[in-house]
């Protein structure tokens, strides 16, 4: 009888190719939600599995775009259409305007929230972001939600990444896991 490990490794009758195929070993998230408790979850499972050294790529398409916004106004190179302007006014201006996906309460839970965070300790969807940065996580906007929303790259936090789904499915593929959000 072979064994788990044994089987891992031993030729593969399947393929036809005498040796099995790498387990691919990189996580990838695509982040569609702007809520802030979807947020906070996605970057703690990201940083544990960066601090694993597996390679994390994070895809943020629609709402999850949000949390990639800078805080406050940004001065553009070109002018946007009245249609970019309205979702911009519509949508939270980066991570620290978001809010919780249930119990918001016009505003009252997601400050009840972030007190409790602080009171215990728990670090802040800013700190995640960053300790994943440091971390090598890969960010990447979604080109086509950006351009559906009029929202420019200089309105995204640096050294991010841009691509499109191909770019997402190309990071899935080398993947073990991946997490939709």
């Amino acid at each position: 009888m072979v064994g788990m490990a044994e089987a891992a490794t031993a030729p593969s009758a399947v393929s036809g190719l005498g040796t099995a195929e790498p387990r691919a070993s990189g996580m990838a998230m695509v982040i569609f939600s702007g809520d802030l408790d979807k947020a906070l979850a996605a970057f703690i499972i990201a940083n544990g599995a960066a601090a694993m050294d597996i390679p994390v790529s994070i895809f943020f398409t629609f709402w999850g775009l949000n949390i990639l916004r800078k805080e406050g106004p940004v001065t553009l190179k070109s002018p946007k259409s009245t249609t970019e302007k309205m979702f911009g006014w519509m949508m939270p201006r980066g991570m620290s305007h978001l809010k919780l996906s249930k119990l918001n309460m016009a505003g009252l839970g997601t400050r009840m929230i972030k007190n409790r965070m602080g009171e215990k300790k728990v670090m802040s969807l800013a700190h995640l972001v960053q300790m994943a940065r440091d971390q090598g996580v890969r960010l990447i906007a979604c080109t086509m939600t950006m351009d559906l929303m009029g929202i420019r790259r200089e309105e995204l936090l640096d050294g991010i990444d841009f691509g499109g789904v191909g770019t997402f499915v190309a990071a899935a593929d080398d993947s073990r896991s991946t997490l939709f959000i």
